[in-house]
Protein backbone atom coordinates (compact mmCIF):
# COMPACT_ATOMS: atom_id res chain seq x y z
CA UNK A 1 0.00 0.00 0.00
CA UNK A 2 1.36 3.25 -1.13
CA UNK A 3 -0.24 6.65 0.11
CA UNK A 4 0.83 9.76 -1.73
CA UNK A 5 -0.55 13.28 -2.59
CA UNK A 6 -2.92 13.65 -5.27
CA UNK A 7 -2.37 14.06 -8.63
CA UNK A 8 -4.38 14.73 -11.75
CA UNK A 9 -4.37 11.38 -13.26
CA UNK A 10 -6.04 9.71 -10.10
CA UNK A 11 -9.41 12.28 -10.82
CA UNK A 12 -11.80 9.83 -12.61
CA UNK A 13 -10.51 6.76 -10.10
CA UNK A 14 -10.84 9.24 -7.05
CA UNK A 15 -14.72 10.42 -8.06
CA UNK A 16 -15.61 6.95 -8.91
CA UNK A 17 -14.54 5.54 -5.56
CA UNK A 18 -15.99 8.12 -3.57
CA UNK A 19 -19.60 8.22 -5.56
CA UNK A 20 -19.49 3.63 -5.47
CA UNK A 21 -19.16 4.03 -1.68
CA UNK A 22 -21.51 7.31 -0.91
CA UNK A 23 -24.35 5.86 -3.49
CA UNK A 24 -24.03 2.39 -3.82
CA UNK A 25 -22.81 1.27 -0.17
CA UNK A 26 -24.68 3.98 2.09
CA UNK A 27 -27.27 5.78 0.16
CA UNK A 28 -25.84 8.92 0.45
CA UNK A 29 -28.18 11.35 -0.73
CA UNK A 30 -25.16 13.33 -3.15
CA UNK A 31 -24.47 12.97 -6.86
CA UNK A 32 -21.22 13.88 -8.45
CA UNK A 33 -22.75 17.37 -9.64
CA UNK A 34 -23.18 18.12 -5.84
CA UNK A 35 -19.64 17.97 -5.19
CA UNK A 36 -17.62 20.12 -7.74
CA UNK A 37 -14.26 19.85 -5.68
CA UNK A 38 -13.83 16.86 -6.61
CA UNK A 39 -13.23 18.30 -10.18
CA UNK A 40 -11.04 20.38 -8.48
CA UNK A 41 -8.86 19.45 -5.77
CA UNK A 42 -5.74 21.10 -6.33
CA UNK A 43 -7.80 24.05 -6.25
CA UNK A 44 -9.71 22.54 -3.19
CA UNK A 45 -7.74 20.85 -1.50
CA UNK A 46 -3.74 21.63 -2.42
CA UNK A 47 -4.12 24.95 -0.80
CA UNK A 48 -2.40 26.36 2.13
CA UNK A 49 -1.63 23.87 4.52
CA UNK A 50 -4.47 21.62 2.93
CA UNK A 51 -4.07 18.51 0.93
CA UNK A 52 -5.36 15.68 -0.63
CA UNK A 53 -4.20 12.14 -0.60
CA UNK A 54 -4.62 8.79 -2.43
CA UNK A 55 -4.13 5.36 -1.31
CA UNK A 56 -2.86 3.13 -3.66
CA UNK A 57 -2.54 -0.93 -4.13
CA UNK A 58 -0.70 -2.12 -7.10
CA UNK A 59 -1.79 1.53 -8.70
CA UNK A 60 -5.28 1.62 -8.26
CA UNK A 61 -6.91 3.82 -5.47
CA UNK A 62 -8.53 2.18 -2.69
CA UNK A 63 -8.67 5.22 -0.35
CA UNK A 64 -8.45 8.89 0.01
CA UNK A 65 -8.37 11.58 2.63
CA UNK A 66 -8.24 15.48 2.38
CA UNK A 67 -8.01 17.83 4.52
CA UNK A 68 -8.91 21.89 3.78
CA UNK A 69 -7.26 24.41 5.52
CA UNK A 70 -10.14 27.41 6.44
CA UNK A 71 -7.71 29.49 8.53
CA UNK A 72 -6.24 30.13 11.79
CA UNK A 73 -3.99 26.97 12.00
CA UNK A 74 -7.46 24.18 11.39
CA UNK A 75 -8.23 21.82 9.24
CA UNK A 76 -11.36 20.44 7.51
CA UNK A 77 -10.90 16.68 7.45
CA UNK A 78 -12.71 15.72 4.06
CA UNK A 79 -13.12 12.55 1.84
CA UNK A 80 -12.06 9.92 4.18
CA UNK A 81 -12.91 6.81 1.64
CA UNK A 82 -11.49 3.48 1.27
CA UNK A 83 -12.63 0.77 -0.77
CA UNK A 84 -14.57 -1.96 1.25
CA UNK A 85 -11.59 -4.97 -0.07
CA UNK A 86 -9.37 -2.67 2.13
CA UNK A 87 -11.04 -1.96 5.21
CA UNK A 88 -10.31 -3.52 8.13
CA UNK A 89 -7.12 -3.59 10.31
CA UNK A 90 -5.44 -6.71 8.50
CA UNK A 91 -5.23 -3.90 5.47
CA UNK A 92 -4.46 -0.74 7.60
CA UNK A 93 -5.60 1.72 4.71
CA UNK A 94 -7.95 3.80 7.10
CA UNK A 95 -4.88 4.06 9.55
CA UNK A 96 -2.20 4.87 7.24
CA UNK A 97 -4.23 7.66 5.80
CA UNK A 98 -4.89 8.74 9.04
CA UNK A 99 -1.15 8.32 10.10
CA UNK A 100 -0.62 11.06 6.69
CA UNK A 101 -2.63 13.23 7.69
CA UNK A 102 -1.54 13.65 10.97
CA UNK A 103 2.51 13.72 10.22
CA UNK A 104 1.29 16.56 7.92
CA UNK A 105 -0.36 18.59 10.89
CA UNK A 106 2.53 17.93 13.23
CA UNK A 107 4.51 19.60 10.34
CA UNK A 108 2.41 22.38 9.74
CA UNK A 109 1.07 23.27 13.60
CA UNK A 110 -2.19 22.70 13.56
CA UNK A 111 -4.20 23.28 16.11
CA UNK A 112 -7.30 21.34 15.66
CA UNK A 113 -8.85 19.41 13.24
CA UNK A 114 -12.80 19.13 12.24
CA UNK A 115 -14.99 17.27 10.34
CA UNK A 116 -18.38 16.55 9.75
CA UNK A 117 -19.95 13.28 8.99
CA UNK A 118 -23.80 11.04 8.73
CA UNK A 119 -25.27 9.13 11.72
CA UNK A 120 -25.47 5.92 9.20
CA UNK A 121 -21.90 5.68 9.18
CA UNK A 122 -21.13 4.18 12.41
CA UNK A 123 -17.88 2.69 11.60
CA UNK A 124 -16.39 5.83 10.56
CA UNK A 125 -17.92 7.27 13.76
CA UNK A 126 -16.26 4.57 15.53
CA UNK A 127 -12.45 5.46 13.92
CA UNK A 128 -13.11 8.88 14.62
CA UNK A 129 -13.66 8.19 17.94
CA UNK A 130 -10.91 6.04 18.49
CA UNK A 131 -8.43 8.61 16.95
CA UNK A 132 -9.39 11.36 19.38
CA UNK A 133 -12.47 13.00 18.20
CA UNK A 134 -14.91 14.48 19.95
CA UNK A 135 -18.13 15.23 18.94
CA UNK A 136 -19.17 18.84 18.66
CA UNK A 137 -22.72 20.91 18.16
CA UNK A 138 -23.09 22.35 14.97
CA UNK A 139 -23.55 25.81 16.32
CA UNK A 140 -19.54 25.62 18.06
CA UNK A 141 -18.50 25.44 15.11
CA UNK A 142 -15.98 27.90 13.76
CA UNK A 143 -17.61 30.34 11.89
CA UNK A 144 -15.37 29.56 9.02
CA UNK A 145 -15.81 25.85 8.79
CA UNK A 146 -16.71 24.69 5.25
CA UNK A 147 -20.05 22.46 5.38
CA UNK A 148 -21.80 20.25 3.33
CA UNK A 149 -24.87 20.06 3.64
CA UNK A 150 -25.35 16.42 4.15
CA UNK A 151 -23.86 16.72 7.22
CA UNK A 152 -25.60 16.17 10.37
CA UNK A 153 -22.83 15.22 13.57
CA UNK A 154 -19.56 17.19 13.77
CA UNK A 155 -16.51 16.36 15.77
CA UNK A 156 -13.69 18.09 16.53
CA UNK A 157 -9.76 16.30 17.58
CA UNK A 158 -7.95 19.49 19.12
CA UNK A 159 -4.20 19.52 19.50
CA UNK A 160 -2.52 21.17 22.50
CA UNK A 161 0.99 19.85 21.29
CA UNK A 162 1.89 18.82 18.53
CA UNK A 163 0.21 15.94 17.27
CA UNK A 164 1.21 12.49 16.62
CA UNK A 165 0.08 9.41 15.15
CA UNK A 166 -1.67 7.12 17.92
Amino acid sequence: MLIQPFEPKYTEAVIQLILGIQIGEFQVPITRQDQPDLEQIPAVYQQKKGNFWVALHEGQVVGTIAAIDFGDDMLALRKMFVHADFRGPEHGTARMLWETLLNWSTERQIRAIFLGTIERLVAARKFYARNGFAEIAKQNLPENFPLMPVDTLFYVKRFTAAPSPQ
